[in-house]
């Protein structure tokens, strides 16, 4: 089944690590990309929830947001890296003497607070990421239902203009007699006033010379094959976007040629009704992955 580029998906969970909140995002865009906003203590989970992203979800622009809210008033185990406090100190020195004259003033709780220099026990954070890891996965599941759902409904409404698309491509193909007839009547009435003797082979070759220019029956064929490429696309399970983009480009191609080759009023209504269901399946087709 098709599936859309578009969705929203959110779940929460706690525990003694206090409470963690997933929400996933997707929009409509060319490829895939990934955007994260995670808390500090979550930072280095970022590559792993984009490989599990991408082996999930093939198109799409995707959100990933997760908070995390610690336990009000729990004990929390406190390390300190050693690594991290050396080079912010480092750092603080270098600018100390970039700018001379300037008197630094660095307190012990500008360092305390900078990112990463205190940082919870390995075992917290170990249970906090193992949990995130859950979390993500989770939300992943909801939002690839909710693309699923929104998919079977886009596909019901390019099967339902695809239907309609087959309806008035029979109703043209049934007036080719009449049209053929009608070009041949007024060849002659044209003739009659125009009081000229044309040899009848003469003008059964102008005559097939002119269908031949006319004749749509190559247009009216293609546009039947598309139509039902369109419905084996729509019904595999593999993404169907790209391919389904393509086709509205011939689809439109084919619509375009009917109608710059019509003689006919009705054949030229029809042309016009076909391309307005094309441009409403494109609009459809952009969303999906």
């Amino acid at each position: 089944m098709i599936a859309s580029m578009t969705g929203f998906a959110r779940c929460e969970d706690s525990g003694p690590w206090g409470t963690l909140i997933c929400e996933l995002r997707s929009v409509n865009h060319r490829f895939l990309e990934t955007g994260f906003r995670l808390p500090e203590e979550l930072r280095g989970l970022e590559p792993d929830l984009r490989q599990t992203l991408l082996h999930e979800l093939k198109r799409g622009k995707v959100d990933c947001s997760v908070s995390h809210r610690a336990t009000q008033g729990a004990e929390r185990a406190l390390e300190l890296d050693a690594e991290a406090l050396a080079n912010v100190l480092a750092r603080a020195r270098e600018v100390a003497a970039a700018i001379p004259g300037q008197v630094a003033t660095l307190s012990v709780l500008d360092v305390l607070r900078w990112p990463g220099v205190i940082r919870d026990s390995d075992s917290a954070t170990d249970d906090l990421l193992v949990a995130a890891r859950a979390l993500v996965a989770r939300t992943l599941t909801q939002l690839s239902s909710a693309r699923a759902r929104e998919g079977a409904r886009l596909r019901t409404l390019i099967e339902q203009r695809c239907g309609a698309l087959s309806a008035l491509v029979v109703q043209v193909r049934a007036r080719l007699p009449e049209v053929s007839a009608r070009v041949r009547t007024r060849l002659d009435e044209r003739l009659a006033e125009l009081r000229l003797n044309v040899a009848q082979d003469r003008l059964e070759q102008e005559l097939a010379l002119l269908l031949q220019r006319l004749d749509v029956d190559e247009e009216l064929d293609r546009l039947a094959a598309h139509v039902g490429e369109i419905r084996r696309v729509i019904d595999g399970n593999e993404p169907a976007g790209r391919r389904l983009d393509f086709l509205m480009q011939e689809l439109n191609r084919e619509a375009n040629t009917l109608s710059s080759k019509s003689q006919d009023l009705e054949v030229t209504r029809a042309a016009v009704d076909m391309k307005v269901l094309i441009e409403q399946m494109r609009e459809q087709v952009q969303n999906i992955e």
